[in-house]
């Protein structure tokens, strides 16, 4: 039993024209992930699922097994589940049998090096059908005033304003940041959805939660990446 973990990977970004290959901290952005996921361990089976010449040949020189992609599914519309069911038919015709399936975004660089084979090992001892990478964020939310009511709604008790480092687990709000899902295939196939069935929330450390939608975001993430000191070659 495997662990398919699938980076999707389109050629045809909007925000940022080939974003996939966008240099960062020196390598590909896409090499951060697919090095990640490879060294999880031998259990986990990295394919980056892309309809694009050149993201494929860039992505099997780091170690990535390659899903061609059809092209109604590289198109901007297209939502990502199929995506990823389309991964999962092409390695199960091959007989591999999957456990789990991790959706990891390549948008989504920084990773600790534990932290993929942490989001496994939950998977496995809690039974949860879902893993939701998820980032820590205080409950400190205000909600505009609507309707005749002129007074702004707060998420929390601001008369007896707590501690952010006194707040129990439970009181704080988690950002569901995209890094990082964990399926059972089943939930795929029945719901065609990455989440379903019984959800657990995979804490991620909050210098994880870096995402990688303009330029302006390339030197944070290549600071995090510094400061937990991953280095590719």
């Amino acid at each position: 039993m495997s662990i398919l973990a699938v980076i999707p990977a389109r050629g045809g970004s909007k925000g940022i024209p080939r974003k996939n290959l966008l240099e960062v901290g020196g390598q590909p952005l896409i090499a951060w992930t697919i090095a990640q996921a490879i060294g999880a361990g031998e259990d986990v089976h990295v394919v980056v699922s892309t309809e694009d010449a050149e993201i494929a040949e860039v992505a099997a020189s780091y170690g990535a097994h390659i899903i061609d992609r059809p092209p109604e599914l590289a198109v901007d519309t297209a939502p990502t589940e199929p995506v990823i069911l389309h991964a999962m038919d092409q390695v199960e015709k091959d007989g591999m049998e999957l456990e789990g399936v991790m959706l990891l975004q390549a948008t989504s660089p920084v990773r600790r090096p534990d932290t993929i084979r942490r989001a496994i090992d939950q998977f496995r001892t809690t039974g949860a059908d879902s893993l939701v990478g998820v980032t820590p964020q205080s409950p400190f939310f205000w909600h505009p005033p609507t309707g005749q009511d002129p007074s702004a709604r707060a998420d929390y008790d601001w008369r007896n304003r707590p501690r952010r480092q006194d707040l129990q687990p439970q009181e704080m709000f988690y950002f569901e940041n995209g890094s990082l899902y964990l399926t059972a295939p089943h939930i795929y196939r029945d719901t065609g959805n990455r989440i379903g069935g019984t959800i657990s929330l995979f804490i991620l450390d909050e210098v994880e939660g870096v995402d990688i939608d303009t330029i302006a975001d390339v030197a944070a993430a290549e600071q995090m990446l510094a400061r937990i000191g991953w280095t590719l070659t």
